[in-house]
């Protein structure tokens, strides 16, 4: 994961360098042909956005297309390009502009209160029955462009030691990982972060997913680096206490 981070820093600084020729050009065409080639994974950060609306009941299917607010990026990035001063302030730069356009359209999502107020009291087979729901209602990645058609796009890869941090807890992730396939954790993971409060879900997402630093979340989401730090233990907290409760004791 820390390869593919920094792999993805190193291509942002390289395509920064060609975007800022392209624009002092006036060379739109292929400004936007190399734009496209670091589009996917924004494309896939949207799809997850527009997809936790859906589940939550604040958007209907259909309604958006992860293709409405990229297109609209392409137009931000071309005029605001001069408000970035090194190469490495592009890739924040996006996730700031994409997140804006999506605040934008979006009604404001609430934190699902019943759900967490009752979330040490669930059965297993009630555990189950919204998974079940979740996955026929709102889960499923928007379809990729055919040129950004890669399966490796398609998953974010939450492992147990993004919410198991410590030494204690780590022994309790390697008794997850003997008894669970990777994807059930993955899909629990996600069930419940699209019940979190919003704060808390996009730092969690931005800071595993994106390998964005806390202060570089912070100037995204316009927020100081405490509500930052707070947003992430919170999230890591309710993660972690979901999946002992729903997975932990049972096995035991």
């Amino acid at each position: 994961m820390e390869t593919e981070i920094n792999d993805i820093r190193l291509i942002m600084k390289e395509t920064y360098t060609r975007l800022v020729s392209f624009k002092s050009e006036n060379n739109q065409e292929s400004f936007n042909k190399e734009f496209l080639k670091i589009l996917p994974k924004i494309y896939r950060y949207v799809a997850k956005r527009l997809n936790s609306a859906v589940s939550n009941g604040k958007l209907n299917k259909g309604m958006f297309n992860p293709n409405d607010f990229t297109d609209q990026l392409f137009i931000e990035v071309y005029d605001n390009i001069a408000e970035i001063k090194d190469e490495n302030e592009l890739h924040a730069f996006l996730f700031k502009k994409v997140d804006q356009l999506l605040e934008d359209s979006l009604v404001e999502e609430e934190f699902d209160h019943v759900f967490f107020d009752n979330i040490d009291t669930y059965s297993k087979p009630e555990w189950d029955a919204m998974e079940e729901k979740y996955s026929r209602d709102g889960d499923g990645d928007f379809v990729m462009l055919e040129e950004m058609d890669d399966k490796s796009l398609n998953k974010d890869n939450y492992i147990l030691d993004h919410v198991f941090i410590t030494d204690e807890e780590k022994e309790l992730a390697q008794k997850l990982d003997a008894s669970l396939h990777k994807e059930r954790i993955e899909r629990h993971v996600q069930l419940v972060l699209d019940r979190m409060d919003l704060g808390m879900r996009t730092v969690f997402q931005l800071f595993t997913n994106e390998g964005f630093t806390l202060n570089e979340i912070a100037n995204i989401r316009d927020a100081t680096l405490s509500e930052v730090e707070k947003d992430l233990k919170k999230a890591r907290k309710i993660l972690r206490n979901s999946i002992e409760k729903r997975f932990l004791i049972d096995s035991n």
